[in-house]
C-alpha cells in the first residue's frame, strides 16, 4: 500500500511525504485527472449556469449571460470576453499545478494528497466563478466602467505575476537541486533570496488575483487573508521543521540572510 501523508505528534499536517524522493503513479494519475476536470466544471458554471439553481434557492440573483463578441473561434464557447478570461484563469491553475507535479516536484505525492489538493482548488475556483455570476458580489458590477473593469485589470495582473512567480521559483529550485555541484545544499538564491517561501507568495498572489477578478475587492481580501493564514500557521512551520532537521546550520544562516518568510518587508 502506498504511504499516506502523516501527522507527526506536535507537528502540523503535511500533504507531501517530505524526504521521500520518488514518484507515486497513482497519486499523479488521480491529480491529473481531477485537475483536468476542474476547467470543465468552471465552464459549466460560466456557460451553462451550473449552481445557479442553488443560488436562486437562497435568494441570490444571478447575472444574465452576455453574448460572445471576440470575433474569433472562441465565440464557439458561448462566453463573453469577461467570462472567457475567468475560464482561462481556472484553466491556467490546472495547467500550472499539473506542471508542478510532473515537472518540478521531487517528493512523493500520494492519492490522498492528490484528492485533497484537487478538491480544495476546485472549491476555490468554483467559489470565484459562482461569485462572478452572483449580482450581489460580481466584480463586473463593482464599478460603472465598461469592460475591462478595474477589478478585472488589477486581478488579471496579480494573477499573472503570481502564477509566474510560483512557477519560476519552483523551476529555479528544481534546476538548483538537479545540479550535482549543489548536492546537500539549500537553495537560497534567485527568488528564494527574497523570501524563504517564494512559491507560497506566488500562490497567494494569484489566488487573490483570481478572486478579485471574479468577486471584487472584499472577496480578494478574504481569500488572501485565509490563504496566508494557512501558510503561516501550518505549511511554513512544517517546512521550517523539516529544513531545520535536514539543513541545520544552513537553515539558521538562511533565516538570518533572508529574514522574511512569505511577504517581503512584512513577514
Amino acid at each position: 500500500m502506498a504511504s499516506q501523508p502523516k501527522e507527526t505528534p506536535g507537528k502540523k499536517f503535511d500533504l507531501i511525504n517530505r524526504g521521500v524522493k520518488k514518484s507515486n503513479p497513482a497519486g499523479t494519475g488521480v491529480f491529473i485527472g481531477l485537475r483536468a476536470l476542474d476547467p470543465v466544471i468552471q465552464y459549466g458554471i460560466l456557460a451553462k449556469g451550473l449552481g445557479s439553481g442553488l443560488l436562486h434557492k437562497v435568494g441570490l440573483e444571478t447575472l444574465p449571460a452576455l453574448p460572445p463578441n471576440t470575433g474569433t473561434f472562441l465565440d464557439g464557447l458561448g462566453l463573453s470576453p469577461y467570462r472567457l478570461i475567468l475560464l482561462a484563469m481556472a484553466t491556467g491553475t490546472a495547467v500550472k499545478q499539473i506542471f508542478w507535479l510532473t515537472a518540478t516536484a521531487n517528493e512523493e505525492f500520494p492519492p490522498a494528497a492528490a484528492v485533497s489538493v484537487s478538491l480544495f482548488n476546485t472549491f476555490m475556483n468554483s467559489l470565484n466563478t459562482l461569485a462572478f455570476t452572483t449580482v450581489a458580489v460580481s466584480a463586473s458590477l463593482s464599478d460603472r466602467s465598461q469592460f475591462p473593469q478595474t477589478p478585472l485589470l488589477v486581478g488579471s495582473a496579480l494573477y499573472t505575476v503570481g502564477i509566474a512567480l510560483e512557477t519560476y521559483s519552483e523551476i529555479y529550485r528544481k534546476s538548483f537541486k538537479d545540479d550535482p555541484k549543489n548536492e546537500g545544499k539549500l537553495c537560497t538564491t534567485g527568488p528564494w533570496g527574497i523570501v524563504r517561501h517564494a512559491n507560497y507568495l506566488g500562490y497567494v498572489m494569484w489566488r487573490a488575483g483570481f478572486a478579485l477578478a471574479s468577486g471584487g475587492w472584499a472577496l480578494a481580501a478574504v481569500v488572501a487573508a485565509t490563504q496566508s493564514a494557512d501558510f503561516i500557521t501550518r505549511a511554513i512551520p512544517v517546512l521550517d521543521d523539516y529544513c531545520t532537521s535536514k539543513y541545520p546550520a544552513q537553515w539558521e544562516e538562511y533565516k538570518t540572510s533572508t529574514p522574511y518568510r512569505l511577504i517581503p518587508y512584512v513577514y
